[in-house]
């Protein structure tokens, strides 16, 4: 079998971002990931490209730097999944000074060479309308930018680019073992329940929470790093307000939440730090975790969060690297890169963020530069994903273009599908002239023919993929809905 430059292990940001990277730089890549794309950490973020304003108080710097460039040159590469948000952070006698925020926040506008994302201001909340929601103790806030981004689709776009580049993307492909012999990987994967052995020059550990697992049972190697589990939990609301602004509260506790307008008709509410146990994937949004992000809500809303309003929720395990932090909030969100050449390479990647993903990328490859000296150097920065080929402020061009073209079209489909693919939409509507073109109805939008896109070009297997990763349609089709759909994608994929 001929030898690939570069093996990928786990279908996350991370793994499909140096993937991408890769591929792009003329390198053979296969990438393994043992689930659907994203289906871990990657898909149970807050779904923010941010800086991280709180990580400034534990001098963080060099991160919260990379991460605010980095918000500007993400943006533009996926105008479509990725948009700017304003973030109302009201003042409380209790919790930090203003004059300490305000110090935060001309930091956060200044050290990232902001270009296109506004500033910060000041808010009498007694007339601006992000005051209504509030209690009326909040008086004085600070309005500041960061920006949104779907963060499953982003795994699927980056994984897609790397497969348009060369790259051989494995999903529900479980690497059960790999061993160096002379100077090459040698690694097995169980998939579609047969073994197959691929070879590779160098290895990749982006195994995100399981990447320690990885390198001592799967791998058999020793390891000096260590990882701590953190889970992040949210719950999604009826919605809570009526503008398009976010909130960043903070608690009594040191910790931050925010509450996000979410898919139209929802608010986001997240998230929790809390050291994890046991398996990664069987993270779930305790009863104790609600409570506690329905008082914290309701320390700021005048209308109190009550358990009764959450209709979803979810939970992430975050793989920090271990620091040595006394709590889950305080460990770090930088990224380390841990290179071993006793054989042939092996790279893990511990930690890191959504938003510094394509940054780490970089580094992942730049450490494994020696090894591959005839591919070409760093190219990712500003080149759009799939979609993503229009201007930033391009999207509301983009749906009445389709609107226009495709008339049967209500405009909150229309929207929805561009916000999903971009320029890509008219491949997916393809040369339909009404809706009865785009075949079954399957509740919500959701067409035959885009599901035989999620099929055919973007990794989906079962319901679960379509109505919780590729989109949230999950909050919107009944249980019988989902039933339907479960058995079509069942018999279309078998």
């Amino acid at each position: 079998m001929e030898p690939v430059d570069l093996f990928v292990i786990g279908g996350g940001v991370n793994g499909c971002g140096i993937a991408r990277d890769a591929a792009g730089r003329g390198l053979s890549v296969t990438l393994a990931e043992m689930g659907d794309l994203a289906s871990a950490t990657s898909s149970a973020s807050t779904k923010l490209f941010h800086g991280g304003l709180r990580y400034l108080e534990y001098y963080e710097f060099r991160l919260v730097r990379e991460a605010l460039i980095e918000r500007e040159t993400l943006l533009r590469a996926m105008p479509h999944i990725s948009w700017p948000m304003r973030f109302v952070l009201p003042l409380h006698k209790g919790m930090r000074p203003g004059w300490l925020i305000r110090l935060g926040l001309f930091l956060y506008d200044h050290l990232g060479g902001r270009k296109i994302l506004p500033g910060t201001r000041s808010l009498d909340l007694r007339r601006d309308p992000a005051g209504r929601a509030l209690k009326p103790d909040y008086r004085r806030a600070f309005e500041y930018s960061d920006c949104w981004v779907e963060d499953s689709r982003l795994v699927v776009l980056n994984a897609r680019d790397a497969e348009a580049r060369g790259a051989k993307i494995l999903t529900r492909a479980r690497v059960t073992g790999a061993k160096r012999e002379a100077d090459l990987w040698h690694v097995t994967v169980e998939r579609g329940g047969a073994t197959e052995t691929h070879v590779a020059r160098a290895l990749v550990n982006a195994g995100g929470p399981w990447v320690s697992r990885i390198i001592t049972d799967t791998l058999a190697q020793p390891s000096t790093e260590g990882i701590r589990l953190v889970r992040g939990s949210h719950i999604v609301t009826k919605r809570l307000f009526d503008h398009d602004r976010c909130y960043f509260f903070q608690g009594a506790d040191g910790r931050i939440i925010f509450a996000i307008p979410y898919e139209t008709d929802f608010t986001l509410i997240g998230t929790t730090d809390q050291d994890h146990q046991g398996d990664p994937s069987a993270a779930r949004c305790t009863e104790e975790e609600q409570d506690y992000l329905c008082a914290f809500a309701s320390d700021y809303f005048a209308k109190p969060v009550t358990r009764d309003d959450i209709v979803w929720t979810y939970s992430g395990v975050r793989p920090l690297y271990d620091d040595g932090a006394k709590t889950a909030t305080a460990a770090t969100r930088d990224y380390v890169l841990s290179l071993d050449t006793a054989g042939a390479p092996l790279l893990s990647v511990f930690g890191g963020k959504i938003t510094t993903h394509r940054r780490l990328s970089e580094h992942a490859m730049e450490k494994l530069a020696a090894f591959f000296p005839k591919a070409s150097g760093p190219w990712t920065a500003g080149v759009a994903l799939p979609g993503g080929d229009f201007s930033v402020t391009g999207f509301e061009d983009l749906v009445r273009g389709l609107l226009a073209d495709y008339p049967f079209l209500a405009p909150l489909h229309a929207r929805r599908l561009a916000r999903a693919y971009g320029t890509e939409a008219r491949t997916v509507l393809g040369a339909a002239k009404s809706s009865a073109d785009l075949g079954r109805d399957f509740g919500a939008t959701l067409t035959e023919a885009e599901l035989r896109w999620l099929i055919g070009r973007e990794y989906a297997r079962t319901a679960e993929d379509v109505i919780w990763r590729r989109s949230k349609l999950g909050l919107r089709l009944s249980a019988e809905e989902q039933a339907a759909l479960s058995a079509w994608m069942e018999d279309e994929c078998r």
